[in-house]
């Protein structure tokens, strides 16, 4: 058999997204490179790999078990590529990151130079909402985990990295300010069930005793964002992430009693974790230069 590594992890992503067309576009690539590559792997094989019905491509028993074989095929080819670096004196290793989705704006400045200081370190980030980031904390799914509000009832350690100041924004396409004495007709944008976000905003219109609003909910801090920019309502936000669109003049903070909000952004894994050298290097890191990365690159959102 003459089958390649890269012949094996486009036939593993096509068996996890059951789709060419969703493989190519994973892995970057032309349907037909996919398509290629997938008969040249099927043509060592007698026993057919994948079987179409319709639009929809499933993978054979021989299918699934070749599957099976090439994940760990690339996985050893991965721990073979790090023993080599280590070999020579390298830090190597993989982090995976879970973050929440205003952390996208964040845990870059502070992966960018630590990749510079450690590139054969390779990173791994997943951005979701607040309840998948502890699910997947509860899970032991990843090394760190990002968040603006510290889980309870859960063994941590926390490295805090920076202030998280919310706000709240609404368009420059009118000048209508909301008066906290009577917000009646006036509609709120809401981050889903779940975000930190929301629970923030939830808390301070309770705390103001702020009623008689109408609400709109969103799936993400940057449908949020949109729907204030396009007036739709006003909304309680971090001011990371939205330094962009107060610069454009699209957006607007609105000065109102008790704001801005400020927590933190927090680094956080589990107490029990088992670190690797490539985690503990990454904690020293952060220790010895956040402070310095805060200042320089964050300094308008203090």
């Amino acid at each position: 058999m003459n089958y390649t590594l890269h012949q094996l992890k486009i036939f593993k992503t096509i068996s996890e997204c059951k789709s060419i067309t969703k493989a190519a576009e994973l892995l970057h690539l032309t349907q037909p490179a996919v398509s290629i590559q997938l008969k040249k792997l099927q043509d060592q094989f007698e026993i057919p790999l994948t079987e179409k019905i319709g639009r929809k491509i499933f993978l054979t028993d021989f299918g699934n078990e070749i599957a099976a074989v090439s994940e760990r095929i690339l996985r050893e080819s991965e721990g073979l590529k790090h023993t080599v670096s280590q070999f020579r004196g390298i830090l190597t290793g993989k982090l995976k990151f879970s973050i929440v989705s205003t952390g996208k704006y964040v845990i870059p400045y502070f992966l960018q130079p630590f990749i510079e200081q450690f590139p054969s370190i390779d990173i791994s980030i997943d951005v979701s909402n607040k309840s998948n980031v502890l699910r997947g904390l509860t899970n032991n799914t990843n090394d760190f985990y990002l968040v603006s509000v510290l889980p309870k009832d859960i063994n941590i350690n926390a490295i805090e990295l920076m202030p998280n100041k919310l706000y709240l924004f609404g368009s420059t396409l009118n000048n209508n300010t909301p008066d906290i004495s009577n917000l009646s007709g006036t509609t709120l944008l809401f981050r889903e069930a779940g975000s930190a976000t929301r629970m923030v905003m939830e808390n301070y219109l309770k705390e103001n005793n702020i009623t008689g609003y109408k609400s709109m909910e969103l799936v993400s801090n940057e449908a949020v964002k949109q729907a204030v920019c396009a007036g739709m309502g006003f909304s309680i936000m971090p001011l990371i992430g939205s330094t962009n669109e107060i610069a454009n003049k699209s957006m607007r903070i609105i000065e109102m009693d008790n704001l801005p909000i400020t927590t933190s952004w927090f680094l956080i894994y589990h107490k029990d974790k088992a670190l690797t050298p490539a985690a503990r290097a990454f904690i020293q890191f952060l220790n010895e230069n956040k402070e310095a990365i805060v200042r320089r690159q964050f300094k308008t959102e203090l």
